[in-house]
């Protein structure tokens, strides 16, 4: 397992349209999952421990979003021939077990990660209402552990700052997480 940490934000980037299958059977697009204030589209997975240790916070801020006008999106980009744990129906049960507030998406052939520039999970994009990129860092403090319940909620914060004023906070500090298990060529 390698750890890497996400660049910086790449403030004013567009988001990057897909059409992906969910676990709910259905197959979204950037404009299905798109919010009034905003869309948060974030890179996660099963097995990462990094993910492991924020699922219930995730889905805890994902939920709150919601009231502020930002829908958000998972995707799972890895290659689960190695990670039995990533597989589909894996991705189901995880969505079903947590109560994800969000589609949960396959991208089996690792295009729309690649064109997001996702290099770990979690990694994290908020974009404002134009689908402009405003936020590529952490949920919190949180890494192979959770973070104390206390914890400031960066992502959080961020994203209702994008959802009041279409702009993002200066300082953002990178999330980390496992890489992307990318398939070999």
């Amino acid at each position: 397992m390698v750890s890497l940490e996400t660049p910086v934000c790449d403030f004013g980037v567009p988001a990057v349209d897909f059409s992906l299958p969910g676990v709910d059977g259905k197959t979204w697009t950037l404009q299905d999952c798109r919010g009034e204030n905003g869309v948060l589209v974030m890179f996660i997975c099963n097995h990462c421990p990094y993910v492991k240790s924020v699922r219930e916070r995730i889905v805890r801020d994902t939920r709150e979003l919601l009231q502020h006008g930002v829908k958000s999106v998972a995707i799972m980009s890895n290659d689960p021939s190695d990670y039995p744990e990533d597989s589909f129906d894996n991705m189901r049960r995880i969505a079903e077990q947590f109560g994800f507030p969000f589609p949960y998406l396959l991208d089996e052939s690792q295009q729309v990660a690649k064109a997001y520039g996702a290099v770990c999970t979690p990694d994290f994009f908020g974009y404002n209402a134009d689908l402009e990129l405003q936020y590529r860092g952490r949920l919190d403090a949180s890494l192979k552990d959770a973070a104390p319940a206390d914890a400031r909620r960066d992502l959080f914060e961020a994203m209702v700052e994008v959802a009041a004023s279409g702009r993002g906070p200066s300082q953002q500090i990178p999330s980390m997480g496992c890489s992307i298990k990318w398939r070999d060529a």
